[in-house]
């Protein structure tokens, strides 16, 4: 080997060092003879990665759609990275299927084995080990490939620390810096068939199986554990170990349709479009919710059923509709302001626009007022608790600023308890109030947070159910003023 060709193949080897992407990269092409279409999933994924890789990261969690790039990256070209940073790492990688992670570890073979690879970092692979389920490198590392279920007594993963040592890494790699003391990882990668997600004696076989078997199968503490999966269940076993374990996961939540200051784009456009993504919601809400978007919900328990839709707003008759708002400001920082416009008829409520937002009032208020005036609104409500007389006085200055004089903002403070309100009037909100045909698109956020709302359990978000519920309970008062009974 000349000179030139000696430093070239340092250089490959210092670049792919700084992180596994660039190892994705070169590699992907080297194998397959086409470029890897990094999405920004992938680089946030190679960052995670490259943390557990350094040692920062022990317990890795990554919840991503199916048909994302998740398998090749996070298993055949972390488990190849990892051998080529180290030949004396030790891999476990399991998955719901057999076949499936019989494919994997003959294809991470298949990388170890490439000419390139091979140039770059030397050969790793023992000869006369062809093994689909077990192959090892000349220095004692390898892989162990089986499903969730199947025989994992008798293999580690990782290296015992004292094995680890600076004189190892010299000999390897005397004129740079290359070597790493990263010794092999479990890899996850869907440990449960979506299928058997409903199953709960499946889920709970699974559960129970990391915890008796999987999770001691590490040969040190500083062994990592990384899950890839889509989510299936709020109870599948990212869920579990978030319950379990809460604050030592890390976990990177990856959902397709992302949500930015009210706006939605696709996470890879070369893979789903938005319109794409809204077609695949509307074939099946909970799928799309739990594998896509990464936001388990429970198929029963939910507070609403079902909402009520309209194509077109009912004819407006002088004294028996009215264009009214109802606003719930933000108790706290982790709160939303929910203000809502609609229709007031004697049998329905016509929900014409929404404002959905943590952003500050210095936003909230002028963006309610313009709202207001927007749809002709003739009564505002507001709630008062918590700074909610300052807002509707903001408010109704910006109104005026606006030129509307017509707009009449009245303020009220709510004592009841907010569980109970939502309860009560659950049957009321899913049989009298009509949302437009599209508002799941209008209002991603607000719709995610009603339609997830449960009955029992703690709710993470209830701004946008507490305001609903306040809207019927205006219009039931009204109307018992009016003896006028509300079913």
């Amino acid at each position: 080997m000349s000179s030139n060709q000696y430093n070239l193949l340092l250089a490959h080897r210092e670049l792919m060092s700084v992180s596994i992407r660039h190892y994705v990269k070169e590699l992907f092409y080297q194998q397959y003879q086409k470029n890897f279409i990094f999405g920004e999933h992938h680089l946030k994924i190679c960052d995670a990665l490259d943390k557990v890789i350094r040692g920062e990261t022990k317990k890795l969690i990554i919840n991503i759609a199916p048909r994302y790039g998740k398998t090749e990256l996070c298993v055949k070209m972390f488990i190849s990275y990892g051998l080529a940073l180290n030949p004396r790492a030790k891999f476990i990688h399991l998955s719901y299927s057999s076949n499936l992670v019989m494919d994997n570890s003959v294809c991470t073979k298949d990388l170890v084995a490439n000419e390139y690879y091979k140039h770059v970092f030397g050969s790793r692979l023992t000869p006369g080990r062809n093994s689909k389920c077990r192959w090892d490198t000349n220095e004692g590392g390898g892989v162990y490939a089986t499903s969730t279920l199947g025989q994992i007594t008798g293999f580690s993963a990782g290296v015992v620390d004292e094995e680890q040592d600076e004189h190892y890494i010299e000999k390897y790699y005397p004129e740079t810096n290359y070597g790493s003391k990263f010794g092999g990882a479990i890899v996850i990668d869907d440990p449960i068939k979506p299928e058997d997600a409903l199953n709960e004696n499946a889920r709970e076989a699974v559960n129970r199986r990391f915890e008796t078997t999987i999770r001691n199968r590490v040969n040190s503490r500083n062994t990592p554990i990384v899950i890839i999966m889509q989510r299936v269940h709020e109870h599948d076993l990212c869920g579990y170990l978030m319950e379990k374990e809460p604050g030592e996961w890390t976990v990177l939540s990856l959902p397709c349709l992302v949500e930015e200051n009210g706006e939605e784009r696709a996470l890879w456009p070369f893979k789903h479009t938005v319109d794409e993504l809204h077609k695949l919601r509307d074939v099946n809400d909970f799928v799309f919710e739990t594998q896509y978007q990464q936001n388990p919900t429970p198929i029963e328990g939910f507070m609403y059923p079902s909402f009520r839709t309209y194509d077109s707003l009912p004819i407006e008759e002088p004294g028996k509709t009215q264009r009214k708002n109802y606003t719930d400001t933000a108790d706290t920082g982790s709160d939303s302001l929910c203000s809502i416009c609609y229709i007031e008829t004697e049998t329905g409520i016509f929900v014409t626009d929404v404002l959905y937002t943590k952003r500050s009032m210095e936003y909230t208020e002028p963006e309610t007022a313009r709202m207001l005036n927007l749809n002709d609104t003739e009564v505002a409500i507001i709630e008062s608790n918590n700074g909610g007389r300052g807002f509707a006085r903001n408010v109704e200055s910006n109104l005026r600023k606006l030129g509307n004089f017509k707009t009449k903002i009245t303020t009220f403070t709510q004592g009841a308890n907010k569980q109970v309100r939502i309860f009560s009037h659950s049957a009321e909100v899913c049989n009298m109030v009509y949302f437009p045909v599209n508002w799941e698109r209008k209002w991603p956020e607000f719709a995610r947070d009603m339609k997830a709302f449960r009955k029992e359990g703690r709710n993470a978000h209830d701004d946008a159910p507490d305001c609903v519920t306040g809207m019927v309970e205006k219009h039931r008062s009204k109307n018992k003023k009016k003896g006028v009974e509300v079913f």
